[in-house]
């Protein structure tokens, strides 16, 4: 009995200095942070760049990362986000494919406590709770720094008129809609600008060619610049040109929006006029964000990353190697 006494009081005295000192047994240490990313697909250069930086900035920061490709449609990316929420993860990521429809899933992550984040696309929504914040480019913006490049080239050539056509994203996405709306905000009040037909790529290099081969066939010898949302449609819409025998960036202007290692070397070759940059390296900040969220705290509503425009009006020598 005496040895049971002593023994109960040794623990008990273990227990003590453990509550004086504030140590937490091994057990209780902070788990770390999981995160769930939908990804919407690996379309291109820049999506595929986007997943890699991710999963490398989840890595340095210590975040464990449920990567789930949506395969470019909307409801495996729903299915993706049900799942995080059933796994109970910290904080849910995805780019939406479109705009519209993610209300109910939204709630359901709501109503679970897990914050939500959107990179690279916002969403529409009369309910703003349901997303904590969005970190992604200003597709307006590149919308914009397009058309201001197209007037400064119509300017250069003491153009009277030119042809625009216009290769649009995957309907109803954030890029798709503010791209365009971005480049008609510029272009449209000038008089030397007219647009002959906007059609949908899909953010795609295989329908990048084959709208092209459609503009070209409908408006053989009209067209004098061709503006694409992104530079897999360009790249598809180059090789399109090339064979109908046209000289891409002499012929015909081309304008592009990503700044993939693929287009800037077009552009130094002088087959590509513009490129837009929309970079895809955003996992740092994006784990910081998350970091945040995870413990509670609140994010700004939108963070946009610092863009840049290349040019055939600009030193291309000191592009640097772009990594996607």
């Amino acid at each position: 009995m005496k040895k049971i006494s002593a023994l109960l009081m040794l623990i008990c005295a273990a227990l003590l200095l453990c509550a004086c000192t504030g140590e937490k047994p091994a057990a209780e240490e902070a788990a770390p942070i999981v995160i769930g990313f939908s990804q919407l697909g690996s379309e291109s250069s820049w999506r595929i760049g986007n997943t890699k930086d991710m999963t490398e900035a989840a890595e340095r920061a210590g975040i464990t990362m449920m990567l789930k490709d949506g395969r470019q449609k909307q409801e495996n990316q729903i299915a993706a986000i049900r799942e995080f929420i059933a796994h109970r993860v910290d904080v849910i990521v995805f780019s939406p494919i479109v705009e519209d429809g993610w209300d109910n899933v939204l709630r359901e992550a709501k109503q679970a406590g897990i914050p939500v984040l959107l990179i690279d696309r916002i969403i529409q929504t009369t309910d703003d709770s349901l997303y904590a914040g969005c970190i992604g480019a200003d597709f307006y913006l590149e919308g914009r720094n397009a058309g201001e490049y197209l007037l400064k080239k119509a300017d250069a050539m003491g153009a009277k008129e030119l042809h625009v056509v216009e290769i649009t994203g995957t309907e109803d996405s954030t890029p798709m809609r503010q791209r365009m709306k971005g480049f008609h905000s510029v272009v449209d009040g000038d008089s030397r600008i007219v647009t002959l037909e906007s059609v949908n790529g899909d953010f795609l290099r295989s329908r990048g060619r084959e709208c092209m081969e459609y503009l070209l066939k409908k408006y053989d010898g009209e067209i004098d610049v061709v503006y694409s949302h992104n530079d897999s449609m360009t790249l598809g819409a180059i090789e399109a040109l090339e064979a109908a025998g046209v000289k891409p960036g002499q012929d015909v202007i081309i304008i592009t929006v990503d700044g993939e290692q693929a287009a800037i070397d077009l552009l130094k070759e002088g087959k590509i006029n513009c490129v837009v940059e929309c970079t895809p390296m955003l996992g740092d900040e994006v784990m910081r964000l998350c970091t945040k969220l995870a413990g509670g705290e609140k994010i700004v509503k939108l963070t946009h990353p610092v863009e840049q425009v290349f040019t055939d009006f600009d030193d291309l020598t000191q592009i640097g190697p772009r990594g996607y």
